[in-house]
């Protein structure tokens, strides 16, 4: 594959939406074209967002995209979900930039998928040597592939890229038939918690559940309130505008799974989901009123009627959040990649991670004898 040229453009958005989707595929919404362009179009990443749309690309024989990465110029470290602000510090004090920095990833969304989208699988390598070559040419000190689906790590590995590992909670649908029987597989503590926190949380509202065209722009207006408020708290600045709702229902209306909670009729808290192949992805919440155990109610309990409803394998309920474990999402590994051109620099890396894997695993296997469900003696 050493003769293959890989080509960097300006932007998802400039490509043919079928290319693109025909090597990213159908399974996960967050690399499709749609969410991609999205992102651009709407201003959330591009001029002053510190996230430049590079997407790299191999052509086939028939001259059509056969390999694609989503690849971005970060000026920061900011809304990815996995920290090297560390990195960057140790870099910058030796003397070196840091940045800008190569990311392949989907922008702000702490979701595991597939980072080199393959028409051909056997252009893997070179995809791969393509981020590499883009990185040393132009004198960067990095590239990281963050939220890597578990299949596509032994690539990266299989080319020296050093593997970051971490965890998220994720539940997992095991054919039940409905929330009571999940419930049935927890403990008796665990199910009376639940059964409490239900319906204390929804007493007095009324809970639906919006997709497709029954998603207007009404209904963005509303939850873009509820998402700069969460946005505000959490990270200073919301990282996504306004417009890209509004995109988002345009093109991916039948791929949106909106959760509000309302009062008298009003909306006064929502959770934003996506809709993947057999994953119900959980992105974003928010409420104008404070009310005791909505969030767990929006974001996790319906996310499990919604997947069992719709016979999907998971829910993937974002980064970070201990607290899920107690309702019934257990930790799964996550995996990000780095390419450090700077030998000195990469051993450093190296041992870092070495021992964070460590710490990572232990508390993993310690979580994982704490899950909420039956054990198999009780």
């Amino acid at each position: 594959m050493t003769d293959m040229i890989a080509r960097v453009v300006e932007g998802v958005a400039a490509l043919r939406r079928e290319e693109w989707d025909a090597c990213a595929g159908t399974a996960n919404p967050f690399v499709s074209w749609d969410f991609l362009a999205a992102l651009e179009e709407s201003g959330s990443v591009g001029p002053g967002t510190g996230w430049q749309s590079l997407p790299l690309l191999i052509d086939g024989a028939d001259g059509r995209i056969a390999a694609a990465a989503p690849v971005y110029a970060k000026a920061h470290s900011q809304g990815e979900y996995v920290f090297d602000h560390g990195w960057a510090d140790a870099w910058q004090r030796a003397g070196g930039d840091y940045y800008p920095k190569l990311q392949i990833a989907s922008p702000f969304s702490p979701v595991p998928g597939p980072r080199l989208l393959l028409r051909d699988e056997a252009l893997a390598p070179a995809l791969i040597a393509g981020i590499e070559t883009l990185v040393e040419r132009n004198g960067l000190s990095s590239a990281h592939a963050t939220f890597i689906e578990p299949e596509q790590v032994p690539l990266f590995e299989a080319a020296g890229w050093l593997i970051r590992e971490d965890s998220q909670f994720h539940w997992t649908n095991r054919d039940y038939r409905d929330f009571a029987d999940f419930l049935s597989t927890l403990s008796s503590a665990r199910r009376k918690n639940i059964r409490k926190e239900r319906e204390r949380a929804v007493q007095g509202l009324e809970i639906v559940h919006l997709t497709g065209g029954r998603v207007r722009e009404a209904h963005w207006d509303i939850f873009w309130d509820f998402y700069q408020d969460t946005g505000a708290r959490k990270w200073g600045r919301p990282y996504l505008t306004r417009a890209f709702f509004s995109l988002l229902g345009e093109r991916m209306a039948d791929r949106v799974l909106l959760v509000l909670a309302l009062r008298d009729g009003a909306p006064i808290a929502g959770a934003l989901n996506l809709i993947g192949a057999d994953t119900l992805y959980g992105r974003y919440w928010g409420c104008t009123q404070d009310v005791p155990h909505l969030h767990f109610e929006l974001c996790y309990y319906q996310a499990i009627d919604a997947a069992i409803a719709r016979g999907l394998r998971r829910v993937e309920a974002g980064a970070q959040g201990g607290h899920k474990l107690a309702r019934g999402y257990a930790p799964t590994p996550t995996f990000s990649a780095h390419f450090i051109p700077n030998a000195s620099f990469r051993r450093a890396v190296a041992d870092f991670l070495a021992a964070e894997r460590r710490d990572v695993q232990r508390d993993r296997e310690w979580l994982s004898e704490r899950t909420p469900f039956r054990k198999a003696d009780g």
